[in-house]
């Protein structure tokens, strides 16, 4: 698409008015959103995954990027609400990176829930985990999607892809970071009635405060 609006200025077929730039500016910018999410594909396939462990609260990276979520989400319509209990314990990760997998889920659960819907973000201690869970009530998976939806380049529905901006990669890199601190990530969802992403981090070891870095 770039290419040909670059083609159809040069031949003086379409002026490069506001409009028109205005369509190139996204083609560029989606283009290099693909490009970042790849070269992290490729960092991390390489096992070369930089990773800079310390204890955090996880409370407080799970209420940041859900604030830095909300003015989309409300533009469309949609309640985010957070369910945290008291006394959560410090999680050994990087703050960044889970930030990126929650932000990733975020994007996912407001693309694909209709107007009036509702997201919940949740976290629960499960012995030396912290399980976090992103809800919403859209649209669903069906079963037979459900398997292949961390695969890269892999859409339910591909007619949006357009509409919606992806590229089919946000989940793979969200699996290969939850997976980089020793966690998981997992999927369940019934069409028509929404879907629940959910991924574990460790609990920090109370004996060490110093950041680590894993290469």
């Amino acid at each position: 698409n770039v290419q040909g609006y670059l083609e159809a200025f040069k031949d003086g077929v379409v002026q490069p008015n506001r409009a028109a730039i205005d369509s190139v500016h996204e083609e560029v910018v989606l283009l290099s959103q693909l490009v970042n999410d790849l070269q992290e594909l490729a960092t991390a396939d390489a096992g070369e995954l930089k990773l800079v462990i310390q204890p955090e609260e996880i409370s407080l990276v799970i209420n940041r990027t859900v604030s830095a979520t909300k003015a989309q989400a409300n533009a469309k319509g949609l309640s985010v609400v957070t369910e945290l209990p008291d006394g959560l314990p410090f999680c050994a990760i990087d703050s960044h990176r889970i930030n990126q997998v929650l932000h990733n889920l975020l994007d996912n659960a407001v693309a694909h829930t209709p107007s009036g819907g509702a997201i919940t973000v949740s976290a629960i201690r499960q012995d030396k985990w912290v399980e976090v869970a992103v809800s919403d009530t859209g649209e669903g998976i069906p079963p037979n999607e459900l398997p292949n939806i961390f695969e890269r380049f892999y859409r339910v529905d591909k007619s949006r892809a357009r509409a919606t901006g992806g590229h089919g990669l946000g989940l793979t890199i969200a699996r290969r970071l939850v997976e980089a601190h020793g966690g998981k990530i997992e999927a369940r969802s019934e069409p028509g009635k929404g879907s629940r992403f959910h991924f574990t981090v460790p609990v920090a070891d109370d004996r060490s405060h110093d950041a680590v870095q894993i290469d």
